[in-house]
């Protein structure tokens, strides 16, 4: 019985040294393969050099992918949806690697409801996120920047269009003039209004107006609210004009005009870093 014991704690002994080394030749092996096979690639923005995770804003922002998807195979211009883009942030706050988000605007604006949660994604990240507008971010796209911590615009970029619009072209005469007759069958008095082939009567025009008054009072508050500014100040502005971006950072739009070095720069600062060692992920 003696010798037996020692035996077993020597046969222990091995057997938990050949798990530990199994344990960390599977690890070894499982990185090895991740590398090779492309999958850190497509699980983490950061290569592990790069730092602060790009998020590109452009053309028009849509409620969902694939609303300018025709099936004809045609090339289609770049838009922006909300799913996508909170998707990236997501990404972004899961990489450890990853610092910081810049929101890069190049945009007209589009859906209220899809710039309003992608604004809302940015204010409630956990990464510090700079929205940087460069051609233009206007309308919904300016909506989307105020989300931001920090927003900078070049002094010659495109800013503001604080408004909403449901214009539409009437086709009317169009049609009258092609032999064509629009025939009303709807179950209810407004439920065909705004159709572009029928006359807008002065009571669908009013109710037109009133979603109007409401969707700007609530644009100016939003922005207001994520501005930190007075909605009287905010609603002075909201005529429905741009401005450069020099004027917008005088009316406090922006906080700042510059580039992507200016951001850099910010985000140096802020995460207390040398400028050098923040850098971009694209």
């Amino acid at each position: 019985m003696e010798t037996i014991k020692p035996q077993l704690k020597i046969i222990t002994l091995w057997a938990l040294a050949i798990i530990v080394v199994f344990a960390v030749g599977l690890r070894i092996f499982g990185s090895w393969h991740d590398e090779w096979s492309g999958y850190n690639a497509s699980t983490m923005i950061s290569d592990g050099s790069c730092n602060i995770a790009v998020i590109p804003i452009t053309g028009d922002i849509v409620p969902y992918a694939g609303v300018y998807e025709d099936g004809s195979g045609n090339e289609m211009p770049p838009s922006t949806n909300p799913d996508d883009t909170l998707d990236t942030l997501r990404w972004a706050e899961s990489d450890p690697n990853v610092l910081g988000v810049l929101a890069r605007i190049d945009s007209s604006g589009g859906s209220p409801v899809a710039s309003e949660i992608i604004a809302n994604g940015f204010k409630n990240s956990s990464l510090p996120v700079v929205a940087l507008i460069r051609e233009m971010g206007t309308s919904g796209a300016y909506l989307l920047a105020t989300g931001a911590e920090k927003i900078i615009a070049s002094p010659l970029s495109d800013v503001g269009s604080i408004g909403i619009t449901l214009s539409y072209l009437e086709n009317t005469a169009k049609n009258t003039k092609e032999g064509l007759q629009y025939v009303s069958l709807a179950s209810a008095k407004f439920k065909d209004y705004g159709n572009p082939d029928k006359p807008l009567t002065p009571a669908e025009r009013d109710l037109i107006e009133r979603d109007l008054k409401i969707y700007h009072e609530q644009f100016i508050k939003e922005v207001a609210e994520n501005r930190n500014l007075p909605v009287e100040q905010v609603a002075k502005l909201a005529d429905g004009s741009s401005m450069p971006g020099a004027l917008a950072l005088e009316n406090k739009l922006v906080d700042a005009l510059g580039d992507q070095e200016t951001a850099r720069a910010w985000f140096a600062e802020q995460l207390e870093i040398p400028v050098e060692e923040v850098v971009f992920c694209e």
